[in-house]
């Protein structure tokens, strides 16, 4: 938001420095981004008058001007068409640095004749755009006078940062009155008066919007001016226009950019001559609803064609349509030089529906910059009848009276307020009467209570022109504002006695966990996309409709990932065609069964692929046995459960994997048939090609969400048990159904004597000559710690016999003979 300081102090009256302004600008809460004075770069330039100009001997569109500065008479060679006798310019002299063409002049020889500086033009004063001539100024100032001072261009230009809740600081107004709240002065209250009209409005106007559409435009106002006279803007309001960055165009335009900046209030004025029947404001046509109907679609005033659909709100005329209700209007009814009678609109346009209108078709205004943020719904009135007056004042002619359609909001809010909530949000203590004041030097009307009896609640208005406040809280923002957010004193947090409670959750605990074991493992942290094609989705039982994204990023990020493996398998595939054919990642992150909450899961995941083992990859000299395989995933998992608190021995493996692990190298952990922890294995070959990945690739994934909350003991690493008396080993080999799972035999035999048994473990699985075609001998090694003194056979062959009994009773199986 720009504004002079001139203008500024038409509604502020101050004796206040331009840096106090800027200082209190900035604590309110209205931060100054840019200060620009052209008083100094424009500093150097004069007024000075034409004696004489002759033409140049050696060209032809050159001349010899004679130039009065008001310190001597200079040459100056000048090329401007319009140089002549008795014109009265600006000039720079040598040594003058001229902003619009970066340049710094020096006496010059031009086609063998001297100049001495320049009669410049408005573009190379940076004051405006026009370049076709020198400037003509129509008055008789002294020559020598400084052009600053005779245009009055020695006005700073003030730009603040506005936030998109502060739609009232877009109109030069709304500014000076928070400088009066907070005590920089008194704000002119300037009463708009109301223009009495001549005679009826001769074009009727009507809202087209069936009742659950009304709120897109509630009010929509006209008045009918005939008989003006369409001429450029008085100076003043030329120079306030460019001065912001805006470009006169005509008197009848440039009234409305400056209400729209001075009162926040945007207008649009229409050549009356041009429009055909009623105006009315209604939604656009949509061709493919309509198809008996034509497409619609308009010229706009920035000489592009725009295209209408049935959700944008637009201004039209029984021809067609004029103009984006808010936005921008048209080409076709624009005023121009031969404009004799105009209609002025006034209308109130929903910030929603004028966001979006705007989104769609990417203009961006003045009118939807303030539309979209929320006008003052009660400025439909006053702005039609400040730009009638104005329009009377400059153009003349004769207004009619205004007609309006449809109903002005009255957004009435009533907040119920305790001023010691100021103190309790803020920690400043300020009295209740100046809560009030401040307030009320806002605009909000505080009702019951001069706050006098702090004892006794308020009841404060909001004023129609802060759309923002809505709560209690925020008017104790307003008042700290008003008051000075640099005056709150900070103040220290009270200490915390005892210990500090824990930060981190048991889930954020198990997740860090996690991420140190595994890549304490060898595996590298890999962070891939929550979303997966469709057809890769699928292949890990994903790929439902309701998991599809209503607006993917890419058609390749179709649809929520189902498994971490699928995006790990993604990675693995790009590193292989990189040549990095020994892979090991892990992934810690959400997947998606369902859209319902039960159906999302915090899942941990891993890959190895090629050599990649946990003793590091390379090549072995047979060629196979190097490779990965599913005991590395196993191990990587199991690893995974017990630092997270689930003992292997308690976990139950089952061969049931998904379809996605090979099925006979594969398998799931399981606490009871209904909790499945996870699953791990060598990934099915097709999978594996339908990814054109060259195996072997294993993995694992484990549901972090699924796992009971271990107990602190099962954490903590237990004490060293260490014995000075000999362990002893005893192998078994059992015959078994070759269906039987290893680990139930590895379980049963553990569980046999828990105090003597410290480990089992299996080394040789036989199926051949000797055995059984529905058989299978398994040989286990079982180590027994003794404790208390060294074992006797008659103590081994005691804990063997529970071996064998406990192993058949779990199994079926018989001691191989």
């Amino acid at each position: 938001m720009k504004f002079t300081l001139s203008w500024l102090k038409q509604h502020l009256e101050t004796d206040a420095t331009l840096e106090e302004i800027l200082e209190t600008l900035t604590v309110i809460g209205l931060e100054v981004e840019e200060v620009n004075n052209p008083a100094e770069k424009l500093k150097d330039f004069v007024i000075a008058k034409v004696v004489s100009a002759k033409p140049h001997p050696d060209a032809d569109k050159l001349k010899l001007c004679q130039v009065d500065t008001g310190a001597g008479v200079v040459q100056v060679v000048c090329g401007a068409h319009n140089a002549r006798e008795g014109l009265v310019g600006v000039f720079a002299p040598v040594n003058t640095y001229v902003p619009g063409i970066d340049l710094t002049l020096k006496k010059a020889k031009i086609r063998g004749v001297e100049s001495n500086g320049m009669l410049c033009s408005e573009r190379e004063l940076e004051i405006s755009d026009e370049h076709d001539g020198i400037i003509d100024l129509e008055t008789e100032v002294k020559p020598g006078t400084s052009f600053v001072e005779a245009e009055g261009l020695d006005d700073p230009v003030i730009e603040i940062a506005i936030t998109p809740n502060r739609p009232d600081c877009l109109g030069v107004y709304g500014i000076a009155r928070d400088l009066a709240a907070a005590g920089l002065g008194k704000l002119t209250k300037s009463a708009i008066k109301p223009v009495k009209g001549k005679f009826d409005c001769p074009v009727d106007i009507d809202l087209k919007f069936k009742k659950e559409e009304r709120y897109i435009c509630p009010v929509f106002a006209g008045r009918y001016i005939k008989g003006v006279k369409s001429k450029p803007s008085p100076t003043w309001l030329q120079n306030q226009l460019r001065a912001i960055g805006l470009r006169p165009i005509n008197a009848l335009v440039d009234i409305t950019n400056y209400i729209s900046y001075d009162r926040a209030r945007p207008l649009h004025v229409y050549d009356a001559d041009q429009l055909k029947g009623t105006l009315h404001a209604r939604l656009g046509l949509n061709q493919a609803n309509d198809k008996d109907k034509d497409k619609e679609n308009f010229c706009a005033l920035d000489g592009k064609t725009y295209d209408v659909d049935n959700t944008m709100c637009i201004i039209a005329d029984d021809s067609g349509v004029l103009g984006f209700g808010g936005i921008m209007g048209g080409e076709s009814s624009g005023c121009t030089e031969e404009t004799i009678n105009v209609l002025i609109e006034s209308a109130y346009f929903d910030p929603i529906h004028t966001a979006m209108t705007g989104r769609k078709t990417g203009i961006l205004s003045d009118a939807r910059y303030r539309f979209e943020r929320g006008i003052d719904p009660q400025s439909v009135e006053l702005g039609i009848d400040l730009a009638t007056q104005m329009i009377l004042d400059i153009c003349g002619g004769t207004a009619s009276n205004t007609v309006i359609a449809g109903q002005v909001p009255d957004p009435k809010t009533t907040l119920k307020f305790d001023p010691k909530q100021v103190h309790r949000l803020t920690g400043e203590d300020i009295k209740a009467p100046s809560v009030v004041k401040m307030l009320k030097s806002l605009g909000f009307a505080v009702e019951g209570s001069d706050g006098k009896d702090e004892t006794k609640e308020l009841h404060v208005i909001v004023p129609s022109w802060r759309p923002d406040v809505s709560q209690s809280a925020d008017l104790v923002e307003e008042v700290i504002r008003i008051y000075g957010v640099n005056k709150v004193r900070p103040t220290e947090l009270p200490g915390i006695s005892g210990i500090a409670k824990p930060v981190l959750t048991n889930t954020q605990k198990s997740v860090r966990r996690t991420r140190r074991l595994l890549a304490g493992r060898g595996l590298t942290e890999a962070v891939t996309w929550s979303f997966v094609p469709k057809s890769q989705a699928k292949l890990f039982s994903g790929g439902q409709d309701e998991l599809q994204l209503a607006n993917p990023i890419s058609v390749d990020m179709s649809h929520m990932r189902p498994s971490l493996l699928a995006g790990l398998l993604s990675a693995i595939q790009r590193n292989h065609d990189r040549g990095f054919a020994d892979t090991a990642l892990f992934e810690i992150g959400q997947t998606y069964l369902s859209d319902t909450p039960e159906g999302q899961r915090l899942c941990a995941a891993g890959l190895r692929s090629g050599t990649a083992k946990l003793n590091g990859a390379g090549r072995h000299w047979d060629g196979v046995a190097g490779e990965v395989d599913l005991f590395d995933a196993k191990a990587d998992s199991s690893s995974v459960l017990q630092a997270l608190g689930q003992h292997p021995a308690k976990v139950q493996i089952t061969r049931d994997a998904p379809e996605w692990y090979h099925p006979g190298r594969s398998g799931c952990y399981r606490l009871g048939p209904k909790i499945l922890l996870g699953t791990f294995g060598e990934i099915h070959p097709a999978i594996l090609k339908a990814y054109g990945i060259e195996g072997p690739v294993v993995g694992f994934e484990l549901d972090i969400t699924a796992l009971p909350r271990a107990k602190k003991k099962s954490i903590t690493k237990s004490a060293l048990d260490q014995r000075d008396l000999q362990a002893v080993k005893r192998d078994f080999a059992f015959l078994l159904d070759k269906d039987t799972p290893s680990g139930d035999v590895l379980k049963a035999a553990l569980a046999a004597d828990k105090k003597m048994i410290t480990d089992v473990t299996l080394f040789d699985i036989y199926q051949g000559s000797g055995v059984d075609e529905t058989q299978k001998s398994l040989a286990i090694e079982v180590t027994l710690q003794p404790r208390e003194k060294t074992l006797t056979d008659d103590d081994i062959d005691a804990v063997s016999s529970k071996i064998v009994a406990q192993v058949k009773k779990a199994t079926g199986g018989e001691i191989r003979g």
